[in-house]
């Protein structure tokens, strides 16, 4: 059985955050996530956790960069949720993303505030 720092250290490339660990985001957080996602969901091992911190922090890194390069294509130097929802509308991968983020019409972002109240 593998133990999970050791694990831990091959997902976040061996470096330390200054947190309990070299995660960094809260892992008792995920677990409850992962553990609300199903009633089925009733055992989850202390790796699962550490791999689905990595693969947040992938994604919002990721994000982040998309919605960084429509902020400066809009001539800016401070990140809008705008610039997220056109990140998210441009990007063929985010798909599942256009009901939560959309833009109304305006032109302004509005949460689907119902697709927010079911995830909370």
């Amino acid at each position: 059985m593998r133990q999970a720092g050791a694990y831990s250290g091959i997902l976040s490339g061996g470096g330390i955050s200054g947190r309990t660990g070299p995660h960094l985001l809260p892992l008792a957080r995920i677990k409850k996530i992962m553990k609300k996602s199903s009633v089925d969901v009733k055992m989850i091992s202390g790796e699962a956790p550490l791999v689905f911190s990595k693969a947040c922090e992938l994604f919002i890194e990721e994000l982040t960069k998309r919605s960084w390069n429509m902020t400066i294509q809009g001539k800016r130097r401070t990140l809008h949720k705008e610039d997220v929802a056109s990140a998210v509308a441009t990007t063929d991968v985010f798909d599942f993303l256009i009901d939560l983020v959309h833009p109304n019409a305006s032109g302004d972002v509005e949460l689907d505030e119902e697709h927010v109240e079911q995830k909370q």
